[in-house]
C-alpha cells in the first residue's frame, strides 16, 4: 500500500480509505494508494508553507540549484527502477518508460542550471531615482499532474517551480502516481528540506478541488482537459490565484507536396502512436496537399498495418490505454466514424499474447474525415489518426486553425518562405518545421492558445510564470 508523502514522511490519509492501482496491461489490481481528503491537502499546504518561510526561501539560488542537480543525478541512478514503476502503472512500453525517466532527470538538470540565472533589471527613470525589478517566487504552488506522462510533467512543472524558489504540493492522477511518490522519496534522500515537495493522492473532485480552493496555494499549474481547466480557473478566480493551464490539443501535421516522405512517415506515425496516442501534443490530424494525398495514404496505411499492440513489458509499438473508460471513449469515436461512413485505411494488430482484460486499441488510420466531424474537432486521446486533403496553402491554414485547440503543429515542406508563412499563420503554441516535437525539447517553452490553455512550462520561460515581478523605486536625490 502506498501512502501520501508529506514533509519527507509517508503519511496515511485522514479518510483511512484507499483506491486500487490497476495494471492497464491486464486490468488487474496490484497495489493501492491513499484516497486523500481536504484535511490531507491542508496538512501538505501547511508543510509547504513552513518549508517555504523557514528554509526554502532562505536558501540561495545556487544552493537550490545544487539540490536539483543532486536530484537529477539520483533520478538517473534510479532510472530503471522508475521506468519499471511507470511501465506497470501507466502501461508504457519499456522504451517509452525509460525515455520518460531520462526526461525527468534532464528537467531537473536544466532547472538546476537555471536557478541562479533568474534576475531582474534596472530601469531608466527620473533624475534622482534608481528603479529595480526583481523576480520573487509565489510561495506555495499547487500542481495537478495527469496520468499520461507523470514523470515528465512533474519534471517540467515541479522542477520549474522549485527552481524559482517555491515549495510544492502535488496532486497526481489517481490512475498513475506511483513514480512520483518514489521521486519525492529520492528528493528527501538527496537533502531536500521537509515540505519542499509534498504528494497527496486521490480523486480530482476531492483532492484536486481542495487544492485549487485552498487559501494557502499561491499559484496553480494544471495539465488536463479543457472542462476541468475551466473549473480550476473558476475556483482559483474566487481568490485571485494565478494559474498555468495546459489543456490538450488537436494538433495538425500539414504535409505539402514537396515534403520528404522518408522523414514524414516515421514522424507522423510516432506522433500519434506514442504512449498509445494519449499525448496532449499528439499529431492527431493529418492534412495533406491533394496531389500527395493518395501516395502518402498508401504508404502510411501499409506502415499502420504493421504496428503491433500488446502488454507494456513486451515493448511493442503500442501499449494499452490507461483504463477501461478511456478504451470505451476511443471505441465511441470509432463507432461514430463508422456510422458517418468515414473510410478506414488501415489498422494495426493487437497481439495474441495481450490479455483480454487489458485495455488495448489497435492504431487506426481514417481518411476523408469531414472538418466538422468530432474526429476532426475533439481530442480522442488514443491512437487514431484523422486524414484529410487540402487544395493550397490558404486551405491548409483554414483547416489547421479550424478547431478550438492550438497546442502544437507540424509543417512539412522544403519551401523556406512557405515554412515561415505557415509558422506565422497557424495558431499554435509550438510549430515544428520538418520535424515534430524536437525530441522532447526540455529547453523549449510549451503551452497553447485558444482552448489549449495559457501560460508556458518548459524552458527558461517557465521560471517567469512561477515568479511574480516586483518593482522597487528608490528616491535618493
Amino acid at each position: 500500500m502506498q501512502l501520501h508523502y508529506i514533509a519527507n514522511a509517508s503519511v496515511r490519509s485522514a479518510s483511512e480509505r484507499t483506491l486500487p492501482v490497476i495494471d492497464p496491461s491486464d486490468g488487474q489490481v496490484y497495489d493501492s494508494i491513499q484516497r486523500g481528503t481536504a484535511e490531507d491537502v491542508d496538512a501538505a499546504v501547511q508543510a509547504a508553507r513552513h518549508c517555504y518561510e523557514k528554509v526554502w526561501s532562505k536558501l540561495s539560488a545556487a544552493e537550490r540549484g545544487r539540490l536539483l542537480m543532486r536530484l537529477s543525478m539520483k533520478v538517473a541512478e534510479h532510472a530503471d527502477e522508475l521506468a519499471a514503476i511507470e511501465q506497470r502503472d501507466c502501461g508504457k512500453p519499456t522504451r517509452q518508460a525509460k525515455a520518460d525517466a531520462a526526461a525527468l532527470a534532464r528537467y531537473f538538470e536544466f532547472y538546476a542550471g537555471a536557478c541562479d540565472k533568474l534576475h531582474g533589471d534596472t530601469l531608466p527613470y527620473q533624475e534622482g531615482y534608481t528603479v529595480l525589478t526583481w523576480r520573487e517566487p509565489h510561495g506555495v504552488t499547487g500542481h495537478v499532474i495527469p496520468w499520461n506522462y507523470p514523470m515528465q510533467i512533474f519534471g517540467r512543472s515541479v522542477g520549474g517551480a522549485l527552481a524559482a524558489g517555491n515549495a510544492c504540493v502535488v496532486k497526481p492522477s489517481e490512475d498513475a502516481c506511483l513514480s512520483l511518490l518514489r521521486v519525492a522519496q529520492l528528493a528527501a534522500e538527496v537533502g531536500f528540506p521537509a515540505g519542499a515537495i509534498n504528494i497527496v493522492t486521490g480523486y480530482g473532485h476531492e483532492v484536486g478541488d481542495a487544492l485549487a480552493r485552498h487559501p494557502g496555494i499561491d499559484h496553480i499549474s494544471f495539465t488536463g482537459s479543457p472542462s476541468v481547466g475551466t473549473i480550476i480557473q473558476q475556483v482559483a478566480a474566487e481568490r485571485h490565484c494565478p494559474v498555468t493551464l495546459e489543456l490538450g490539443g488537436k494538433s495538425p501535421q500539414i504535409v505539402f507536396a514537396d515534403a520528404d516522405l522518408d522523414q514524414v512517415l516515421p514522424t507522423v506515425i510516432n506522433a500519434i502512436v506514442q504512449n498509445a496516442g494519449q499525448t496532449c501534443s499528439a499529431g492527431s490530424r493529418l492534412l495533406v496537399e491533394r496531389s500527395l494525398y493518395e501516395p502518402l495514404l498508401d504508404r502510411l496505411g501499409a506502415a499502420f498495418s504493421r504496428l503491433r499492440v500488446g502488454p507494456a513489458a513486451m515493448d511493442l509499438d503500442v501499449g494499452p490505454l490507461i483504463r477501461q473508460t478511456q478504451q470505451q471513449r476511443v471505441w465511441d469515436f470509432l463507432s461514430d466514424a463508422q456510422v458517418a461512413g468515414i473510410p478506414m485505411v488501415a489498422q494495426g494488430q493487437v497481439v495474441d499474447e495481450a490479455p483480454e482484460t487489458g485495455y488495448y486499441q489497435a492504431p487506426t488510420l481514417l481518411r476523408d474525415v469531414p472538418v466538422s466531424h468530432r474526429l476532426a474537432q475533439e481530442e480522442v486521446f488514443g491512437p487514431v489518426l484523422a486524414a484529410m486533403s487540402f487544395q493550397d496553402e490558404d486551405h491548409a491554414v483554414e483547416l489547421a486553425n479550424a478547431t478550438q485547440f492550438g497546442l502544437v503543429a507540424g509543417v512539412w515542406t522544403r519551401d523556406g518562405a512557405r515554412q515561415l508563412r505557415m509558422a506565422r499563420r497557424v495558431r499554435s503554441g509550438q510549430v515544428f518545421i520538418n520535424n515534430y516535437g524536437a525530441g522532447g525539447g526540455v529547453e523549449l517553452p510549451f503551452g497553447g492558445v485558444k482552448s489549449s490553455g495559457y501560460g508556458r512550462e518548459k524552458g527558461f520561460e517557465a521560471l517567469l510564470g512561477f515568479t511574480t515581478l516586483k518593482t522597487v523605486a528608490i528616491k535618493h536625490g
